[in-house]
């Protein structure tokens, strides 16, 4: 159902900005450009198909006298690997206090104590307490709860839930505007919207993998959608997965924060032994690849792989983590009494479209942020909690930008018809997106090899007989990620090659490229492939 808030008599017609997303980076973004009339355009009720509101964890922000930017920044050029790009991350951390006290002036409760004081936690790879939270596991939520509130009491923006966004339209090197169908993508009429100002925050490629800890509306549509317009891409092969999603047989798998490792809980198998305590000087506090591969191979052998709070958390479990621990009650499992099954999942895109500081792309007037974007902060590993701060900090950037670059609003009518389609939208898989999904874990997932990159890049060439626009988005957000992945052969950060175990300097740089070098590889590789 199409529900559109805040029709105020301003609104002639459609403004000239229109923001795809209703995550954290799209409100956020919103918000900072008001009063400047904006539309944004959510393919759920804004909130809920978001990962923003599942992120357990919190925002990551040197706010302690302890802490520093220059720890921030060390942390987070250790985590990436070798290829984050320091001036795009220098400046994201020397800005994240201010977005922080911006969150509190919109009403976010992060957590405090009994000084008033906000609190402080510590999670994997970071050098000191720096987690802003919300009630142990509720920041992302929270925020978005918050943002909410916010965005529906201002009225420069208008909302249009239950439009899922189809195309990019351009004109030579300029947007000018989108498709999209309305009633939650199930309407065969199609709308236009006019536009000089594109806002890109869909949001992540999680549910291109059979086990993912993000919602179904993050599946690389938007980066597949910009591709498909012509944006350069940037870093699509590395992918993160969490360690520690709740192996319960839930599509979408339940996450169980990071925070609880941060703790002091362990990671054990079914026989009992601490295995990370022999992988990593920081054990369960190893950089999230790390633990992802180490759990990843208990899974493999057969044993198993359990998180076991009872001592680190215990009775506090039901109040300092109610998330985690209704979703572990929900599945039968009493955290408190009993070992946590998981599994890692697709959990964090570091890839995405290439943007500059103020979150320009290669096709002027489109903008990106949040996780559909490719800033270079996270390198070739997020730090954890860096996401978060990522999307605040430049959507902040783009919102100055826009307003810097279109000082005058310009409003627009818009197409009520975009031709119809029979291309209708399920929130179930087709039998060719679950296969994808399937083949992505298997051979795109926490290892790789050649062999299994090329069996993966030949089935997306089989899946492209398929015409639906969307299901093309997808397919060529997968490409992008399998061939990529392919030509990297070494292993960095999220991306590993059991092939090519090592890193290699030859190597030491971020991937850019575009669906027509991706069609390229593909062709390359899936010729290596018996027929």
């Amino acid at each position: 159902m199409l529900v559109d808030h805040f029709r105020p008599q301003s609104f002639n017609g459609i403004d000239d900005i229109v923001i795809i997303g209703g995550g954290l980076a799209g409100l956020f973004c919103a918000l900072k450009l008001a009063p400047r009339p904006v539309t944004v355009l959510s393919a759920a009720p804004i909130g809920q198909g978001s990962s923003s509101a599942w992120a357990q964890g919190g925002i990551a922000a040197a706010m302690s006298q302890e802490d520093t930017f220059g720890k921030h920044l060390a942390d987070t050029i250790t985590a990436g690997a070798g290829i984050v790009d320091t001036k795009m991350a220098k400046l994201m951390v020397e800005e994240g206090p201010d977005r922080i006290l911006d969150l509190l002036s919109y009403g976010v409760p992060f957590d405090r104590d009994l000084e008033g004081h906000l609190l402080l936690s510590r999670e994997a790879a970071h050098s000191e307490r720096r987690i802003v939270r919300v009630k142990g596991d509720a920041a992302g939520r929270a925020i978005m709860e918050a943002l909410i509130v916010a965005v529906r009491n201002t009225p420069s923006i208008r909302v249009l839930e239950g439009h899922v966004v189809e195309e990019i339209i351009t004109e030579g090197r300029f947007v000018s505007g989108v498709v999209s169908r309305p009633d939650g993508g199930r309407a065969k009429r199609r709308m236009v919207f006019a536009a000089r100002a594109i806002v890109l925050a869909s949001g992540g490629i999680g549910h291109v993998y059979s086990v993912t800890t993000n919602p179904v509306q993050a599946q690389g549509a938007g980066l597949g959608m910009a591709a498909r317009a012509g944006a350069l891409i940037a870093d699509p092969e590395f992918v993160q997965f969490h360690p520690t999603a709740l192996a319960v047989n839930r599509d979408p798998a339940p996450l169980a924060t990071e925070a609880l490792r941060g703790e002091g809980a362990w990671l054990v198998n079914g026989k009992g032994h601490r295995f990370m305590a022999e992988l990593h000087k920081d054990a369960e506090l190893a950089p999230r690849d790390v633990v992802a591969r180490g759990v990843f191979a208990e899974v493999q052998a057969g044993r198993g792989a359990y998180l076991d709070c009872r001592k680190a958390v215990g009775a506090k479990f039901p109040e300092a983590f109610p998330t985690v621990y209704a979703a572990c009650r929900e599945a039968g499992i009493d955290p408190v009494t009993d070992l946590i099954p998981v599994l890692p999942a697709a959990h964090y895109h570091m890839g995405g479209v290439m943007t500059d500081a103020d979150g320009r792309t290669s096709i002027d007037g489109l903008w990106a942020a949040g996780e559909v974007a490719s800033t270079g902060v996270h390198g070739a590993n997020r730090l954890a909690s860096n996401s978060l701060l990522e999307a605040v900090v430049f959507a902040g950037r783009i919102a100055d930008s826009i307003k810097g670059m279109l000082p005058e609003s310009r409003l627009y009518q818009w197409s009520d018809q975009a031709g119809e389609s029979d291309d209708l939208y399920t929130e179930e898989d087709s039998p060719a997106l679950a296969e994808l999904r399937k083949l992505m874990y298997a051979h795109a997932g926490v290892i790789r090899d050649a062999a299994g990159l090329e069996t993966l890049i030949a089935a997306i060439l089989r899946f492209e007989e398929e015409k639906r626009v969307r299901f093309r988005n997808i397919l060529a957000t997968a490409k992008l990620i399998a061939t990529s992945a392919w030509a990297r052969r070494e292993s960095r950060g999220g991306h590993f090659r059991s092939d090519y175990r090592a890193a290699d300097d030859g190597f030491r740089h971020r991937t850019f490229t575009s669906l027509a070098e991706a069609d390229r590889i593909a062709l390359e590789a899936a010729g290596t492939v018996p027929a």
